[in-house]
């Protein structure tokens, strides 16, 4: 059996869909999104270093996605906090709250086990296969 590309494009597209869905389901009980979680876990790797918004944008998975709304969504939350550098007052600064830390304990085992039950039918060595396959793809 040949398998085209169009076969392996359309693979991938429903694999995507199938992983956000189920990362979704795993994070709707704690009302944050899959962008959210993405900026949280960002501004998190920052260790207290403010973060402006392009630095956030550079990192995301989906950079395709309206970062400034996201922000604002978390900032109403209390999950982020935005503030004015005092150095360049057009400089606008990010940093993860006390509770956006809180939520992301919480949140961060619930996301592991949802990633380890959407790799689990494949071994050890097919998910080092697999990656490196998408790595490829992902130049």
């Amino acid at each position: 059996m040949s398998i085209d590309s169009k076969q392996i494009i359309i693979s991938i597209l429903e694999t995507n869909c199938k992983v956000l869905e189920i990362l979704g389901q795993a994070l709707k009980p704690y009302e944050i999104s899959l962008q959210q979680f993405n900026v949280l876990r960002i501004l998190r790797g920052q260790k207290g270093v403010p973060a402006n918004l392009s630095t956030v944008q550079e990192r995301m998975v989906n950079r395709m996605s309206n970062t400034t709304r996201i922000i604002d969504k978390l900032i109403d939350k209390n999950f982020v906090q935005r503030n004015i550098c005092e150095k360049n007052r057009r400089k606008i600064e990010l940093f993860i709250t006390d509770e956006g830390m809180s939520l992301l304990k919480v949140v961060d085992p619930v996301v592991d086990k949802a990633e380890k039950q959407i790799t689990q039918a494949l071994r050890s060595d097919e998910q080092e296969n697999l990656f490196e396959l998408l790595k490829k793809i992902n130049l």
